[in-house]
This record gives structure tokens, C-alpha cells and sequence, in this order.
């Protein structure tokens, strides 16, 4: 299974976020949005990546003031990425050896989508739904 397939069923529609945004807007839009993370977009380019877990590390170093930080302050810039060819079982090495949960796919450089490791695993569900089901067809044959 491919990343394109993936993003076939979940859809590419992505939330981002301006790196000069700050931190209290962020917390607004994740928080509205159900958001775990939000690619960091500049002038169309993807530049980092913040995540919930971004703001509880920084918060505990800067305090409140955090929340009048800006998004460019916090983000993560050190990115792995896929794109929609890449593999969804290689993406999940990729999520757990790194640590992340979010993954940004891009296309000749522009962000494209954005997968979790839940797409991936809903995916992977799926898949295997559908093989027993096709098991359970033929053997009734």
C-alpha cells in the first residue's frame, strides 16, 4: 500500500499554520480542529512542523508567556517527509524509529497532505478486512 492510497481514502485536505501565528493561536486551532500537529507553511513552502507535544516541552521551559511565543519560536525544522509513492509499512518504521506521529507529504517540494501514524494503521486495518473478506468469499464457493 501506498501513501496515495492512503490519502485517497482520508483525503488531502491539510490544516497549517504561519510561522508568525503565535503559540495561543496555535493551541485555538488544534484544539478546534482535533489537531495532533500542524504543518508550518511560508509563502506556499512547508518550513517545520509543530506538534501538542512541541508546546507542553516548551511550556514547561518558558511558562505562560509561551502563549505570546510565535509558532516559528517552537517548531520542529528537522523533517522527515514521504511522498504519496512512498510505502505505508516503510512510513511506519520511519514514525517509530523517529519518534513521530505526523508525517507531511510532499510533491515536487509543496505539501500535499499530512499522515498519522492512525491513518496508517486505519489503513492497514482496512486492508486486511477486506483480504478476510475476500477469503471468506472464495472458500464459500
Amino acid at each position: 500500500m501506498r501513501i496515495a492510497d492512503v490519502l485517497r481514502s482520508k483525503g488531502d485536505t491539510v490544516a497549517t499554520v504561519e510561522p508568525e501565528a503565535t503559540v495561543g493561536d496555535l493551541l485555538g486551532r488544534l484544539a478546534q480542529g482535533n489537531y495532533g500537529a500542524l504543518p508550518v507553511v511560508r509563502a506556499g513552502m512547508l518550513i517545520g512542523m509543530v506538534s501538542e507535544r512541541d508546546v507542553v516541552r516548551r511550556l514547561h521551559e518558558r511558562g505562560a508567556d509561551l502563549l505570546f511565543a510565535t509558532v516559528e519560536e517552537i517548531m520542529t525544522t528537522d523533517l522527515a517527509t514521504c511522498t504519496p509513492n512512498d510505502s505505508a509499512a516503510d512510513l511506519a518504521r520511519v514514525m517509530t524509529t523517529r519518534r513521530v506521529r505526523h508525517l507531511p507529504v510532499l510533491v515536487d517540494g509543496r505539501l500535499a497532505g499530512i499522515v498519522s501514524i492512525g491513518d496508517l494503521v486505519k489503513a492497514r486495518i482496512d486492508m486486511l478486512e477486506s483480504e478476510r473478506q475476500q477469503l471468506e468469499s472464495y472458500i464459500a464457493q
